[in-house]
């Protein structure tokens, strides 16, 4: 294994993942996502730990906790994507790399769901690739890190 840990954040109503408006978020289960991730990271030789909250103090004080025990965070906020200025100033305080992903393309959705308070905090965003957008976004924090190397 590599001495790279990835945190994975799910923000709100993420928990809901199969049972939640399907036609938006898909049918696979935030287990499901779990799972495919901890596979893929096994496979790219990194740790990968899983946290939903539906809390935003809970999300950040797992973004401050992840000094010095992550390398990256992959971070889906769910709806504090627009709302959270905490989450963003967490991320910027730790400045640890973190890649933002959504299920769906926030850009074709409601207006107020089309700015990001992490985004210009993070590396990257990836969004409307269903539950391969945690996938791809896992793939692209790896890349960095190892060329970071």
């Amino acid at each position: 294994m590599s001495n790279h840990n990835i945190l994975v954040l799910h923000g709100p109503n993420l928990n809901l993942l199969g049972l939640r408006e399907p036609s938006i978020y898909g049918h696979q289960t935030l287990e499901d996502i779990n799972g495919i991730l901890r596979l893929d990271g096994e496979k790219m030789q990194v740790s990968v730990t899983c946290v939903q909250s539906n809390h935003e103090g809970v999300l950040v004080d797992q973004i401050h906790q992840a000094l010095n025990k992550y390398q990256g965070i992959l971070i889906n906020a769910g709806a504090f994507t627009h709302t959270s200025v905490a989450i963003r100033d967490a991320l910027a305080g730790v400045a640890i790399p973190a890649v933002e992903v959504h299920l769906s393309n926030i850009y074709r959705r409601e207006e107020f769901r089309h700015h990001s308070y992490i985004a210009p905090v993070a590396i990257g965003q990836i969004s409307g690739f269903g539950a391969n957008s945690y996938r791809l976004g896992l793939r692209a924090l790896v890349d960095y890190l190892q060329k970071d190397l």
